[in-house]
């Protein structure tokens, strides 16, 4: 069947709201490149929006999940449960930061793992109010739309949202705002709309993702854990993006000297598989009451198979230093073509997470239709790339750590072609 005729068929069959950014279907994949049902090739510098960490059908995920598939598919964990679930918490327990005593839950997706962070903040506490920040994203379910913090295209036509959820300005020095005008936001929500010791949480992320990739100040990640134990606040990082190995760490809160109460997880856990989790202190994680957590799928065998070897092939194949490896290279590309490229205005990121942005030539005026043509120009090329941002004028990259040296260049060849372009 042709790709006209796929492209009607998705036409007449699915809706609108569902915006697909390609005009070709995928037949096969294999690590960071896919094929398409017409046979053309390309490198995947997309990862499924950062789900696959370790690639495309990874060998060892691959064959961990049809091992599992020969045993049982499903039973519900909190029917019959099964000794994975209990392997895989464990694990996560131990790698996440803190020493302290920890336990993890599992669902579905990041935007579940979110809504029962904020449920887990809420029980232990006996407080109701959520404060969240400018450019957050944190799902797209109600209450993941309440706390993200872009309109266009997330909340619009979807109020009203649950209450109690307030947002403050996150630092961004690109745009003018310093970690003491973030903290002020903080503090004018406290004298205008909500007491602190009504609040249950702040959840942040250590690395924004849709909002564009900025990393969170050292000092201010360091200003939010003083707040949050000063007035009895849970500190939540939302790591759905940033984690597993992303940001040339196992997690990127261990770029801080600081750890939070709760950690959300998600994307690359699972290797493509839908698994999220949240991991935080056991006191926190055992003030729900029995029944108060879990979900039909929360937690699927075939999931947990996956992520207990996506765990293993981090540490075995380096990917840590692979992510700061490649992540150094693509941050030097850039920054030679900064040089020749006027509308570049920033390069940046942590690890292997890395964004370009761009402002009109001469200003910091974003430069949205820039970016959206580097994207077509790439895409045409053969190379798929996400934009993000508030502006939509973020290139982000989100390539497989397990990307071969020869495609990794090939692929920065065709990024570089499409910013000369």
């Amino acid at each position: 069947m042709s790709t006209q005729e796929l492209l009607q068929r998705k036409a007449d069959a699915t809706p609108r709201g569902v915006g697909v950014m390609c005009n070709f279907f995928i037949d096969h994949a294999k690590n960071a490149e896919l094929w398409t049902t017409e046979g053309k090739r390309y490198i995947d510098f997309a990862g499924g929006i950062g789900v696959l960490n370790t690639g495309h059908l990874h060998d060892r995920v691959q064959a961990a999940v049809a091992a599992q598939l020969n045993q049982f598919s499903h039973t519900c964990y909190q029917v019959v449960p099964y000794e994975s679930y209990i392997r895989v918490a464990e694990k996560l327990n131990a790698l996440t930061p803190g020493s302290f005593a920890k336990k993890t839950a599992f669902y579905t997706t990041g935007a579940e793992a979110v809504e029962n962070a904020i449920k887990i903040a809420r029980a232990y506490t006996g407080r109701a109010g959520v404060i969240a920040f400018g450019g957050a994203f944190h799902g797209r379910t109600l209450l993941g739309m309440a706390l993200t913090g872009k309109v266009v295209p997330y909340k619009v036509g979807f109020g009203p949202f649950p209450g109690d959820i307030y947002h403050a300005p996150f630092p961004n020095a690109l745009h003018g705002v310093s970690v003491d005008d973030a903290m002020a936001g903080i503090e004018k929500l406290f004298k205008f709309d909500i007491d602190p010791k009504r609040v249950a949480a702040i959840i942040f992320e250590p690395v924004q993702g849709e909002g564009g990739f900025y990393p969170a100040p050292a000092e201010f990640v360091r200003r939010i854990r003083a707040l949050c134990d000063e007035h009895g606040i849970v500190m939540i990082a939302d790591e759905v993006q940033a984690g597993f190995a992303r940001t040339g760490r196992l997690f990127a809160m261990q770029h801080y000297d600081v750890t939070p109460d709760l950690t959300t997880l998600a994307k690359s856990l699972a290797g493509g598989f839908p698994l999220a989790a949240v991991t935080g202190r056991a006191e926190m994680m055992d003030a729900p009451a029995p029944g108060g957590l879990g979900g039909t799928y929360a937690g699927n065998p075939l999931a947990l198979a996956a992520a207990d070897a996506v765990i293993d092939v981090i540490e075995e194949e380096n990917l840590l230093e692979r992510a700061n490896r490649l992540g150094d290279q693509l941050k030097e590309r850039l920054h030679t073509l900064k040089q020749r490229v006027p509308q570049i205005a920033e390069v940046r990121g942590l690890g292997a997470m890395v964004a370009v942005e761009f402002s009109k030539a001469g200003s910091h005026e974003p430069d949205a239709d820039f970016t959206k043509k580097v994207q077509a120009h790439a895409l045409e090329n053969g190379l798929i790339l996400l934009t993000c941002g508030i502006y939509a004028n973020v290139v982000r990259f989100l390539f497989p750590l397990t990307i071969e040296d020869s495609v990794f260049a090939e692929a920065l060849d065709k990024l570089e072609a499409a910013i000369l372009a």
